[in-house]
């Protein structure tokens, strides 16, 4: 199987535009913590080499190809927070995140390319959704590397500051432990209140 490539963004400059954003997010999934955005605008001409779906990449690779991305690349990440993803839904903060993520770039892009199957209704610019669009765009494998990192070392951040529930090895998703650990010592601020597992405990409290 082949890896993703830079055809998208080709086609795009091909036809007048002078600078293509790849977008992704990850965090949808976890009961804890933001969910985190970035954006990035490859240079064509220094592609760092090994860019790929970040869920395809050792935690070492990433660090290392985020770091490659940050020296050559325009970049941006947007969050979204607990209260936000409570607030709107795990959707549209996760839109929100994306949309935040673009406006912090240098350049405006004239396209998006943004991964999954729907584009934020607040989109500063045209944007194209990509299914899949961290194993076929390059710019949105780059993307994926950098919101994977950022929100990682966010969710240590937090572990240190609620040691138990295992975020700096699950990241807040909802594995085994880490509910467990909901059970045994409670709901956290940092923990999504709209999410089941979570609101469920504080039902029954």
């Amino acid at each position: 199987m082949t890896g993703p490539d830079y055809s998208l963004e080709a086609a795009a400059l091909g036809a007048g535009a002078h600078h293509v954003a790849g977008v992704d997010e990850v965090g949808r999934g976890p009961l804890a913590g933001p969910v985190t955005a970035a954006a990035v605008i490859l240079d064509a001409s220094c592609i760092p080499e090994g860019l790929n779906d970040s869920k395809k990449l050792t935690a070492r690779r990433r660090a290392a190809l985020a770091e490659l991305v940050m020296s050559r690349c325009d970049w941006a990440v947007g969050h979204a927070s607990v209260d936000e993803i409570d607030a709107l839904n795990i959707l549209r903060a996760s839109h929100l995140a994306m949309c935040r993520a673009l406006d912090g770039l240098r350049q405006r892009p004239c396209l998006a390319l943004v991964d999954g199957n729907m584009l934020p209704r607040e989109l500063p610019m045209p944007g194209q959704a990509v299914v899949g669009g961290d194993a076929r765009s390059l710019s949105i494998a780059a993307a994926s590397i950098l919101a994977k990192n950022f929100r990682d070392a966010i969710m240590v951040d937090l572990a240190q500051q609620h040691p138990g529930y295992g975020w700096e090895v699950n990241a807040g998703y909802p594995t085994p432990a880490h509910k467990k650990a909901l059970l045994d010592l409670g709901v956290t601020p940092h923990h999504r209140r709209s999410f089941a597992p979570v609101h469920n405990i504080l039902c029954k409290g």
